[in-house]
């Protein structure tokens, strides 16, 4: 979605509300396709003050596995997103700062805005709850649902005295 905010960059004071549901079918994270059925955006571009600002509200399901047991996950994932709209910055010197987002034509795209924002927001690490156990390296058992039958490893150091207790 693009937004003409020229009119408030040049001191206009009428707010421009969108909400639409952006399509991420594209959207790859790791190897597989997190945001199946889009992410909803709401939210407002408003001046205060000689300031354009952009707030929005993002939510979608996220839909993965985890890393540790590789089981299913659905979640619902959101937050909010807050920028200030300028059309140029003062300096190179501060091209980088993240609260900032430079609309040069006049035009907001909104959606390469949104899209880079929630590949931001994605965990690098995604778990079906935090105390999951994983998967027993030997038998492949989700360890989340009772211990496996495998034999412990014994570490080579000790097998010495493990003779012992056998004896």
């Amino acid at each position: 979605m693009n937004i003409d905010v020229s009119g408030l960059l040049n001191g206009g004071s009428k707010p421009i509300k969108f909400s639409y549901t952006l399509n991420l079918e594209d959207l790859v994270y790791s190897t597989y396709n997190p945001v199946k059925k889009g992410a909803k955006i709401k939210g407002s571009v408003y001046e205060k003050a000689g300031v354009v600002y952009l707030d929005a509200d993002i939510s979608f399901k996220f839909f993965g596995f985890c890393d540790r047991c590789a089981e299913e996950i659905v979640k619902d994932m959101g937050f909010k997103l807050s920028k200030i709209l300028v059309s140029k910055l003062a300096n190179d010197a501060d091209a980088d700062f993240d609260d900032y987002v430079v609309v040069s034509n006049g035009v907001l795209e909104l959606d390469d805005l949104v899209t880079e924002e929630i590949q931001l927001f994605l965990p690098s690490k995604m778990l079906c709850k935090p105390d999951c156990k994983g998967l027993c390296y030997k038998c492949g058992k989700n360890l989340n649902f009772g211990d496996c039958d495998c034999k412990k490893d014994v570490d080579p150091r000790m097998e010495a005295l493990l003779q012992l207790l056998d004896e």
